[in-house]
């Protein structure tokens, strides 16, 4: 699904050029992205296409649609660049925008011609570009990023946990079965391969023939490895991608997103108008609860003045 993209910080209208100013509008267009993801996929349909044998007449005119793509991709670059008026470097300053155009600019180096491997794995990098028409994947693969670190302590505690595990195999199966459990190697593969609980039903079978404690290691490697540490990665990436939302947000609150022309970006403007209503909220609230308070004084003084008479 593609979605209105926030349009990259650039230069105050009166800082560009005509031509700038058209660019910009060009580039923060609906229509634009649309062209610009059609023609990806269409890039995508390609390569599949090329995968299949005998393709007789139909090479040359895949060739050709190679080179249609490199035009187009070479014209949005220019754009996005133009739109930046006299400061094209700014481009550069987003991430994305770097990936395109290395992307893009890798298919021209000397040397990469032909099908040669290198130049389809620059081609098939192109389709990666649609993950910046859509804030969903884009706030996935920033999540992914982002859990990096946390991803890394995750492992280490994984590979500890299989060698603890894979060490107490050794010792209790290596002599009854070797080809699992005969070296510290094989062990930790068949460890490995555990953690898919789809050998679990003949492994216990296996264990159970030597002692019915086995059980025991069993269970616990099971409990230990496919729910703790799973959980554990699954709270890791879910931290990871609220982080990414929010960096999403607070991208959306730079300077030069105010389409209503107050001063005031747009993201900020609905903050401070949902602040507000809060507020308010929070005020009926207390006004209420003081109508009350008073009815209630009102309704018990008549009573004081006849009970006193």
């Amino acid at each position: 699904m593609i979605t209105r993209k926030v349009p990259a910080q650039r230069s105050t209208p009166e800082q560009l050029s005509a031509f700038a100013r058209r660019c910009g509008r060009i580039a923060d267009s609906r229509a634009f992205d649309v062209v610009i993801v059609v023609v990806i996929g269409a890039n995508a349909v390609v390569l599949g296409v090329e995968t299949y044998p005998h393709l007789g007449s139909f090479r040359p005119l895949l060739h050709v649609l190679e080179w249609i793509f490199r035009v187009v991709f070479v014209v949005e670059i220019a754009i996005r660049v133009g739109a930046h008026g006299r400061r094209p470097q700014d481009f550069f300053r987003h991430g994305w925008n770097v990936f395109d155009f290395a992307v893009i600019a890798a298919a021209f180096i000397p040397g990469l011609h032909g099908d040669s491997t290198a130049l389809r794995i620059v081609r098939i990098a192109r389709v990666l570009r649609l993950v910046r028409f859509s804030p969903g994947l884009r706030t996935i693969v920033t999540a992914l990023l982002r859990s990096l670190p946390g991803v890394g302590g995750f492992l280490a505690l994984a590979l500890v946990t299989l060698y603890v595990y894979g060490m107490a195999g050794w010792l209790i199966f290596h002599d009854d079965f070797p080809d699992q459990y005969g070296t510290i190697g094989r062990a930790v593969l068949t460890l490995f391969v555990l953690l898919s609980q789809e050998t679990l039903p003949d492994l216990i079978e296996q264990g159970m023939s030597v002692s019915q404690w086995t059980l025991v290691y069993y269970i616990s490697y099971v409990l230990i490895t496919a729910n703790l540490l799973l959980n554990i990665l699954i709270a890791v990436i879910v931290n990871s991608m609220e982080e990414a939302r929010r960096l999403e947000m607070s991208q959306g609150l730079a300077p030069g997103y105010d389409h209503d022309g107050d001063g005031v970006p747009d993201e900020v403007d609905r903050i401070a108008i949902t602040q507000r209503i809060d507020d308010l909220r929070s005020a009926l609230a207390e006004l209420e609860r003081e109508l009350r308070i008073d009815r209630g004084t009102d309704d018990d003084q008549p009573r004081r003045v006849r009970s006193s008479g």
